[in-house]
């Protein structure tokens, strides 16, 4: 599915058309500049007519209503008739004031459009600046990112291994809950079918995959060498079925199923389907997964999955952790991504280290609240330069807000055990992606 955006530049031409004829020149060469496919027309809408001859073969999956002028209610009312999609609204700064002529008046138009817009019941995010603006730039390119999220889900297959052990019943999505809010498609399969894959490859099957496996995690050598072996067969088995499949996300059950059943843990296996651009979360949080998603589309980065494990107010920091299935491309350089043993269970091979510092970051969950309906946490940090916490993987995150107050409220809001952290600030894209979809986002 392509992604189409559509910059709709409205007014009238009884302001000052020399003063818009340039904000409309310079609005489009900043358009152009964040995406060069966004659609732009010839002249200004200036008449409801000229406006609908310029929508009538769209259809885009975000409209960018921009007041040049002033324009009344019928304008933003033929947008919304012809499309569902979301709206960024954008006011002009009045160019001159001299005590003369207004020569825009774009702000009462942003205030007629935004009337009608709430009358429709159509939230809209909202922009105020010339194109000149780095804030303007900023926040027109965050809606792009996000608007184009919301498409790629559109497109996206999550699957969804087996289902959550007991207790863990907040990461158990349905087909129809993620097919009606996010446009995605959900996949089920048991644990078994992908262990059944597993024993009955060959060691010639499994070479490449454990040649591969070699190249990205140190200390293999030292697990028993039947455990590893077991490891790349998984390592093969979820990749080939992601592949088969069009899989752009997954879930996966971890124990006891994978200790019991087949003698070696996936931890590693999640591990590098992030790095290899599928986000997987363990012990089958299927919301979890989707907000790695999240994160990783709009940072092009995969994100690390853990629970909230420990809270310096001496440091402001929080810990996450997880017994060992991080991407192995966020581990310490002076480490590496290490292999070794599940803390609890003692059978390997699981990843071993802490993550590397010095990276913005943002605390992200998709949950839901005490009424089934969808959520999205979010908390803007940095990553800490900080060594391995416990065995497993582990990052340390300093929230840009009080870590005390952070964990306090969330606790007492009642947000699922598992966090994505997402590696670069997306506060501002998850913010926006919320309001697309009518999501609540709660910043922390």
């Amino acid at each position: 599915m392509s992604f189409s955006a559509v910059y709709i530049p409205i007014g009238v031409p009884t302001f000052h058309l020399e003063s818009a004829k340039s904000e409309f020149d310079k609005s489009i060469s900043l358009l152009k500049a964040i995406d060069v496919n966004i659609s732009v027309p010839d002249e200004m809408l200036l008449s409801v007519d000229l406006l609908n001859n310029y929508l009538s073969d769209k259809s885009p999956d975000i409209a960018i209503v921009q007041n040049l002028t002033f324009a009344n209610g019928a304008y933003i009312a033929e947008v919304l008739r012809r499309f569902n999609c979301p709206v960024l609204l954008w006011t002009l700064r009045e160019p001159v004031i001299d005590g003369t002529r207004l020569r825009l008046n774009s702000l009462t138009g942003a205030f007629s459009a935004a009337n009608m817009m709430m009358n429709f019941k159509r939230a809209f995010t909202y922009v105020f600046g010339s194109p000149e603006e780095s804030y303007v730039k900023n926040k027109i390119e965050a809606c792009i990112r996000s608007a184009k999220l919301i498409t790629s889900m559109k497109n996206l297959r999550v699957l969804q291994i087996g289902h959550t052990p007991q207790g863990f019943g907040f990461g158990r999505a349905l087909d129809r809950d993620v097919l009606s809010v996010f446009g995605s498609e959900l996949i089920s399969i048991e644990a078994r079918e992908l262990i059944n894959k597993a024993k009955a490859y060959s060691a010639d099957d499994i070479k490449f995959y454990l040649d591969d496996a070699k190249k990205r995690i140190s200390g293999l050598n030292n697990i028993n060498e039947d455990n590893v072996h077991n490891f790349a067969r998984l390592y093969k088995a979820y990749s080939d079925f992601v592949k088969e499949n069009g899989i752009g996300a997954l879930s996966s059950r971890c124990w006891p199923d994978f200790f019991v059943d087949f003698g070696t843990p996936v931890c590693s296996v999640l591990g590098i389907m992030n790095d290899l651009g599928i986000p997987a979360a363990c012990e089958a949080d299927t919301y979890g997964a989707i907000t790695m998603y999240i994160a990783q589309y709009l940072t092009g980065k995969p994100a690390f999955f853990g629970d909230p494990v420990s809270m310096d107010e001496n440091e402001n920091t929080v810990t996450f952790w997880h017994c060992g299935m991080a991407p192995c491309s966020l581990a310490r350089k002076d480490t590496g991504a290490r292999a070794g043993v599940h803390c609890n269970r003692k059978i390997g091979p699981t990843l071993e280290f802490g993550c590397e510092g010095g990276m913005n970051a943002t605390i992200l969950r998709l949950g839901q609240d005490e009424n089934g309906e969808f959520r999205i946490f979010a908390a803007a940090g940095d990553v800490l330069d900080k060594p391995q916490q416990f065995y497993g993987t582990s990052v340390v995150v300093k929230p840009k807000s009080n870590a005390f107050g952070l964990i306090n409220r969330a606790v007492k809001d009642g947000w699922e055990p598992h966090f994505a952290v997402a590696m670069g600030d997306i506060t501002e894209e998850a913010a926006i992606f919320g309001k697309m979809l009518g999501i609540k986002v709660i910043e922390y």
